[in-house]
């Protein structure tokens, strides 16, 4: 099995363009269902409906949530469908799967009034303030991903029209407006500060680090949260929530759900609509707090 895994992963990553770490979930995924075939002494050309419902039963008994389950069997499906298009397998034993429901959970937001503390907090005159202000700033204004900020490049921004061109999942590029607050924190970054960072191995990444390359995603991670502490927010704080917070912010101002897709770069509306569960929610607690018989 483990050659055929080998050839799935690389098929996810040169035909399908799927990022290193959807790859990586894949091939945990894989591995575990090889490992638990092994000790049943059940080849891959046996493998048929139950035993796959058997495997998914057991990641159950061991702790995996909904969402974990529901993404293996993602994983379970597209794998044996690839397997029977190869003529690898004579029918495809995952197509009967029901995936399980997910857990509704709501994501997390940020309070307009905390945004405008976390970012009001950071004096673009200290040490590397520019950057960090702009990082922050450009993940509320845009509501990229951790991804998607780190990819980019100069290249990629027009400043006289405020929007960028960014590269998503699946490889697909969409364009992103950019409001002028960061706009304006972006051009400070570049033009009184990245300069100082650049040395002969930097490249046209547009957030860079002291030693003059690109910022890794672990990187802007710790960023965001020493900023939050410096802040004084004692909400955990990360790139994501900062996305979230941009999307229940526009909805709470009345933007279109479809507007609010787009912005996001969600290839399905269903996605965005977790948004309209926040704005209900948040309704809710406000009509719970202040009504006399709420």
């Amino acid at each position: 099995m483990e050659a055929q895994n080998d050839s799935f992963i690389r098929y996810l990553a040169t035909e399908r363009g799927l990022s290193a770490s959807y790859q990586l979930s894949v091939r945990q995924t894989l591995d575990a269902l090889a490992g638990w075939l092994g000790k049943r002494g059940t080849p891959l050309p046996d493998v048929g409906t139950d035993e796959l419902a058997a495997f998914l039963s057991q990641r159950k008994d061991e702790g995996l949530n909904a969402a974990s389950l529901r993404l293996t069997t993602v994983h379970l499906k597209v794998f044996f469908r690839w397997l029977a298009a190869k003529g690898k397998l004579e029918m495809d034993p995952a197509e009967p799967l029901l995936s399980p429901r997910a857990d509704q959970t709501l994501p997390e937001t940020l309070h307009a009034v905390e945004i405008a503390k976390l970012l009001d907090s950071i004096d673009p005159s200290a040490s590397l303030g520019r950057r960090d202000r702009a990082i922050l700033e450009l993940f509320y204004s845009s509501g990229l991903r951790l991804s998607e900020l780190c990819g980019l490049r100069l290249e990629m921004i027009d400043f006289e029209d405020g929007f960028l061109r960014v590269t998503g999942k699946g490889n697909k590029t969409r364009v992103v407006r950019v409001g002028h607050l960061a706009l304006e924190s972006i051009e400070n970054y570049l033009t009184n500060e990245r300069p100082n960072l650049v040395t002969k191995r930097t490249s046209s990444h547009l957030f860079i680090s002291v030693r003059g390359t690109a910022l890794s995603p672990d990187r802007v991670r710790q960023i965001v949260k020493e900023r939050a502490k410096l802040a004084g927010i004692d909400q955990n704080i990360y790139p994501h929530l900062l996305r979230h917070s941009f999307a229940t912010h526009l909805l709470e101002g009345g933007a279109d759900l479809r507007v609010i897709q787009e912005l996001l770069g969600h290839a399905d509306i269903s996605t965005t609509q977790i948004y309209t569960h926040v704005d209900r929610h948040r309704l809710k607690s406000i009509h719970q707090k202040f009504h006399p018989r709420g």
